[in-house]
């Protein structure tokens, strides 16, 4: 089955009012714009994205204030003949999302622009599961980030068969895949607003995945059922996906390795567990 033209959006904004600690000591007004391996981020996002087929377009999404400058970094990438557009973001980044789709009803990938360690396979990945799924998330290991580096990421989710970490890519298929990124609109994060997350997911379902009691694809089924849409997992076996521009430990871990990618010289960092 032949992919469908896809339009990607990378999530590119920042806090208003706050400065990013690794633009600030870069001297540059965006995380999105501090070098790494010689290049912005946003550029090696870019580099990626403008060399998979069938792109329809692309959307970056930031603040107003700070499009200008921004979009003298994606000028060049222009010329490969992907349309590359801004759209203005919102606080709520499930907002920011919603707008950038403009009421189209996909399909769309989603990523964001501190995602420098991005592969063309973990694109093509995302966009086979969407052919049969209404919406897809990218995850890995354990075990497969630390493959890569032991402090590469912390944060994991325990289920059944396995500890997860988000990869930072997802897919929109269509208006249900939509319609399951809405559940997000209201309340902001679920962490902070734990009647929404009930409302959205359901108790049982919660302590099914708080317990590990269900495997990853087993609760994404049983959540896609509340909303009727159809969730998967994508499970990379690259580890690297799962590690992106967070703060000075994941830069120079992703320094590292999109070193080694591009032929630099650059050591493996020695990181203590302490480190944040």
């Amino acid at each position: 089955m032949a992919l469908q033209p896809v339009t990607i959006i990378v999530l590119a904004a920042q806090r208003t009012g706050v400065v990013n600690p690794l633009a600030k000591r870069a001297g540059v007004s965006h995380k999105c714009l501090v070098p790494i391996c010689d290049r912005p981020l946003v550029s090696h996002v870019l580099e990626t994205l403008t060399t998979v087929p069938d792109v329809r377009e692309i959307r970056v999404v930031l603040e107003p204030e700070g499009q200008a400058e921004v979009d003298q970094v994606i000028e060049p990438f222009r010329a490969r003949g992907v349309p590359i557009t801004l759209v203005d973001s919102d606080p709520n980044i499930v907002e920011s999302v919603l707008a950038a789709t403009k009421g189209e009803d996909g399909p769309f990938l989603i990523t964001t622009a501190d995602n420098v360690l991005l592969t063309h396979d973990g694109v093509a990945q995302v966009r086979e599961a969407m052919q049969h799924n209404d919406a897809v998330i990218g995850v890995t290991t354990r075990e497969r980030v630390w493959a890569i580096h032991r402090q590469g990421q912390r944060g994991f989710y325990e289920l059944k068969d396995a500890g997860y970490a988000n990869c930072n890519l997802y897919g929109l298929a269509n208006a249900k895949g939509l319609k399951a990124a809405d559940i997000f609109r209201e309340g902001g994060q679920f962490q902070s607003n734990p009647k929404r997350m009930v409302t959205a997911f359901g108790l049982f379902n919660i302590l099914l995945m708080r317990f590990g009691l269900v495997t990853l694809a087993s609760g994404l089924r049983r959540v896609g059922k509340r909303f009727d849409a159809k969730l998967a997992p994508v499970v990379f076996e690259d580890g690297a996906l799962a590690i992106d521009v967070d703060n000075e430990r994941t830069y120079s871990i992703c320094e590292w390795v999109l070193g080694q990618r591009l032929g630099m010289d650059i050591p493996k960092p020695e990181i203590s567990p302490e480190a944040k």
